[in-house]
């Protein structure tokens, strides 16, 4: 067997993905600007948008690269080892797993939409093309990120089943993971109680 088409290499890559993944950029990042861990304010979610109301716009952006950066290293580490697209694409999967369930803070992570956007781009990046354009489209419509986070990675495994049906597995585990992640959006968004920035502003 191949280096670059072992087992062993791919079983490593998928666990450091992991690890790095679960480094929580808006944990870091709170406690290097002096705030309280973002899991017991705001949204209690350890995603950009809540460092954002609890620490401001420096935070978040550090938040954002950082959460970025743990789905864009893992999948350059793994296509430049020259795996296959579903090994890739399952690399990527591992660090969107960390992001989430994080073992270096009691598996309580975020929501994972910054971290799948860093897999999906470099990944396949007409299919993360497509998918960001999804993303605003529909923000730019009903100005719920939720939303349209979740419509934009619908339309990722479909995109890649028809440009690189290699990786469309893996990515449709990720999007049906991100669904259940969102299900108190989705409940609120049922019962009228998910606001929009709109309204919110």
């Amino acid at each position: 067997m191949a280096l670059q088409e072992s087992w062993g290499w791919l079983l490593s890559l998928c666990a450091v993905a992991y690890l790095l993944g679960s480094i929580s950029s808006a944990i870091l990042v709170c406690r290097l600007f002096g705030h309280p861990d973002p899991r017991t304010q705001g949204s209690s979610n350890p995603g950009a948008t809540n460092v954002l109301r609890i620490a401001g716009k420096p935070a978040a952006a550090l938040t954002l690269l950082g959460d970025v950066l743990k789905g864009v290293l893992p999948v350059l580490a793994a296509t430049a080892l020259g795996l296959s697209p579903f090994a890739v694409a399952l690399v990527g999967f591992c660090a969107f797993l960390g992001h989430l369930f994080p073992v270096f803070f009691q598996f309580k992570g975020g929501k994972g939409v910054a971290t799948a956007f860093g897999v999906l781009f470099p990944l396949h990046w007409p299919s993360g093309l497509v998918a960001g354009a999804v993303w605003l489209v529909v923000f730019g419509m009903l100005r719920i990120s939720s939303v349209a986070s979740l419509s934009a990675f619908v339309a990722a495994p479909i995109c890649l089943w028809f440009w690189l049906p290699g990786a469309a597995l893996p990515m449709a585990a990720l999007t049906l993971i991100m669904i259940v992640r969102h299900r108190a959006n989705l409940t609120k968004l049922l019962r009228g109680e998910e606001l929009g920035f709109r309204k919110k502003g």
